[in-house]
């Protein structure tokens, strides 16, 4: 399994670069970043230093979107990255929730996203695309390599995954909810003729490392992740409005605890203390989260491993990151992770045991 690690670019941008810098140290292999420019500072401009100041990570937006800018500048701009710096980056591409919301737009069509996947990866690989019914290729690129990984939650979104996309986010880390969108990506991939298996599984979620599983310290673990049901309830409310509070489209172990969400403010998105998400309980965050001890954070992770989870990427936004970063690196990668073979391609790590 793969590891990344997930911030806001919240200024200064150095402090990014930073932690991205501890989490390479520590087996990180993908540091990604939220993209929201009003929320928060430009993350195209922090990868370039994070990508200058590491010499294997790989790094992208969780997740971008094809309104906030153009296609042709957002192909060029991981082209560019990946010129400088050797195919280092993965286009993490969404609807747009906060990018889009906070200026007023509604997110994007799931036609116009999956146009957005091929025109984007066809321009930064080199290959001509048609934008705005115009054909056009980027003369300069050369041997370029972007992976367009696609995050979903509904139905229609996760068949357009498995259809388009090389890899698939799911912002949860739920096994019995994994266990059900693995399968309709999966299932959406062979449906279009497409190796199911060639799809690259990315499960994201915050995770909080305590130093033992007392009733205080996972209580405070579940206040400081809290803020992450209120974020995925932004994207189930808007499933609940098309499918119905209860659709057999959409199961409601997704759906059922936002009924009592009233309303979200974008200034707290993805913080810890979000008053906003009072209404998430206890028992969403621990389904949805990684909370605890070292161990339990291995034991829930090989469960998502046998989901097929290729990936799993730490949301860390709360009060202990540089904690969580290095137990991570010293607890979990070593037994889940990836190590270097003697001929210098990855092979899955294996327990002490």
């Amino acid at each position: 399994m793969d590891f990344g690690l997930v911030l806001q670019t919240d200024p200064p941008a150095s402090q990014v670069v930073g932690l991205m810098r501890r989490a390479e140290r520590n087996g990180f292999r993908y540091g990604w970043t939220f993209d929201s420019a009003v929320l928060w500072q430009e993350p195209f401009v922090i990868y370039s230093q994070i990508l200058a100041h590491t010499t294997k990570l790989h790094v992208g937006p969780m997740v971008t979107n094809p309104g906030t800018r153009t296609w042709e500048v957002t192909a060029s701009t991981f082209a560019t990255l990946n010129d400088m710096y050797g195919n280092r980056t993965v286009c993490g591409i969404g609807r747009g929730d906060s990018a889009m919301r906070v200026a007023g737009r509604k997110p994007n069509t799931l036609a116009r996203l999956g146009e957005a996947i091929e025109v984007i990866r066809d321009l930064a690989e080199g290959r001509e695309a048609t934008v705005d019914g115009n054909p056009i290729r980027i003369p300069w690129v050369k041997n370029g390599k972007l992976p367009v990984w696609m995050a979903a939650y509904g139905p229609k979104a996760l068949a357009l995954a498995g259809q388009k996309a090389d890899g698939f986010i799911l912002q949860l880390a739920d096994p019995f909810l994994t266990e059900w969108m693995v399968k309709a990506v999966r299932q959406a991939a062979t449906d279009a003729g497409r190796d199911p298996n060639a799809l690259t599984i990315c499960v994201a979620a915050p995770a909080y490392v305590t130093a033992d599983d007392s009733p205080e310290a996972l209580a405070h673990a579940r206040d400081q992740c809290r803020w992450f049901g209120g974020m995925v309830g932004n994207h189930v409310a808007d499933l609940v409005a098309k499918y119905g509070e209860h659709s057999a489209m959409v199961p409601d172990e997704l759906t059922a605890y936002i009924k009592d969400r009233h309303g979200y403010d974008y200034s707290h998105h993805g913080r810890a203390g979000n008053p906003d998400t009072e209404f998430v309980p206890d028992e969403i965050v621990d389904r949805f989260c990684l909370l605890g001890p070292a161990q339990a954070h291995i034991e829930k992770l090989r469960h998502l491993q046998g989901l097929g989870v290729d990936q799993f990427a730490v949301y860390d936004m709360h009060d202990n990151r540089e904690g969580t970063i290095d137990a991570y690196g010293s607890e979990v990668i070593p037994v889940l992770g990836r190590r270097p073979s003697p001929l210098g391609s990855p092979v899955a790590g294996q327990s002490p045991s």
